[in-house]
């Protein structure tokens, strides 16, 4: 006996009736990415959704050969991420799982940044590199196991948690467009656990890139006080606009509340309320728009009783970038209101 078959039959557990069963239904809460669907027949027995996360892929060059069980130079991917495990019907072989999803991502437009389909071509690195248990990390999954499916083995069963292998497996990792955006998307199909089961399973991770959503934190009076004095400005996410609109939010009163503070606290201070934008749009609007977003704080601190003397609006639009404007997460630094003192 290989150690490969010791360690798999060493790792065989007893369950009750109950659980003995493989899931016959999808896991609660829990449906297909709508840019892909599953083989047909599948249950859908872990699920994660995350609506910022990051999470790494394998570039061109794929597995490393010279690390063990790392991909060779991984890239890091943010935005909405959905994990999903499913388990293929009875006796279906990884093989013709994995095909029918190749054919349906190929019609797709799926481009492909690097795949493998045998051992030699990195398949059993790549087993290793998903880091299972790390990927696991939130997802729900349903009742059930994994039970032997051979006379040899009756009354056996697996955990089915992130039940893959490195028997018959095969990867598939690049992106795919869809409603203008660009998703990373790799796919994982093996026999589930070991050759015992009689069943395929498919690992998916999608990932739809996205700044990471902002205004989330304020800036307090504390904090705004300091910035003035250390650095001359003190730039204020938790404004908050729709986009292109110059109305200030609901949401953006906690930090409008600090502004005041600071400017009650300090009763001969005066300050420009300078607006920022991105680069996205022609100079004009965005002059315009940041113009206006200025003048909406104004207006708001007015209400809230600080003179309109103490304060100045000032659009700059782009001209005064924080970050590059390359990627949406350098855009969205880039979107803000700053105090300056006059």
């Amino acid at each position: 006996m290989t150690p490969i078959r010791a360690a798999l039959l060493a790792s065989l557990i007893l369950c009750t009736a109950a659980f003995a069963d493989a899931p016959k239904t999808d896991v609660a809460k829990s449906a297909d990415h709508p840019v892909l669907k599953r083989f047909t027949g599948s249950v859908l027995a872990g699920y994660a959704q995350q609506d910022w996360e990051q999470r790494n892929f394998p570039d061109a060059r794929g597995v490393s050969k010279t690390e063990n069980d790392k991909f060779a130079n991984p890239v890091s991917v943010e935005g909405k991420v959905t994990r999903l495990f499913y388990l293929a019907p009875l006796g279906k072989s990884p093989l013709e799982v994995y095909r029918n999803y190749q054919q349906a991502l190929t019609a797709a437009g799926f481009k492909v940044t690097w795949q493998c389909e045998s051992e030699a071509q990195g398949c059993t690195t790549a087993y290793f590199a998903l880091e299972g248990s790390e990927r696991a990390k939130g997802m729900r999954w349903a009742e059930g196991n994994l039970p032997a499916a051979d006379g040899a083995h009756a009354g056996a069963a697996w955990n089915l948690e992130m039940a893959l292998s490195h028997e018959q497996a095969r990867m598939t990792v690049g992106t795919l467009t869809s409603g203008g955006r660009t998703l990373y998307l790799l796919l994982f199909t093996s026999m589930a656990e070991n050759e015992y089961t009689h069943r395929a399973a498919t690992y998916v991770e999608i990932v739809e890139p996205k700044a990471m959503p902002t205004g989330q934190v304020m800036v307090d009076a504390k904090a705004i006080g300091a910035g003035l004095q250390a650095e001359g400005r003190i730039a204020l996410y938790g404004l908050l606009f729709d986009t292109g609109k110059t109305d200030v939010k609901p949401e953006s009163a906690a930090q409008l509340d600090q502004m005041v503070a600071v400017l009650k606290a300090q009763p001969a201070l005066k300050v420009f309320i300078v607006g920022h934008t991105d680069n996205v749009g022609g100079v004009d609007a965005n002059l315009k728009l940041s113009q206006g977003r200025a003048q909406a704080v104004i207006a708001a601190l007015t209400q809230r009783g600080i003179a309109a003397n103490r304060l100045l609006p000032h659009g700059n639009a782009g001209f005064a970038p924080v970050a590059s404007n390359a990627g949406e997460d350098g855009r969205a630094k880039n979107r803000r209101v700053e105090m300056v003192p006059q």
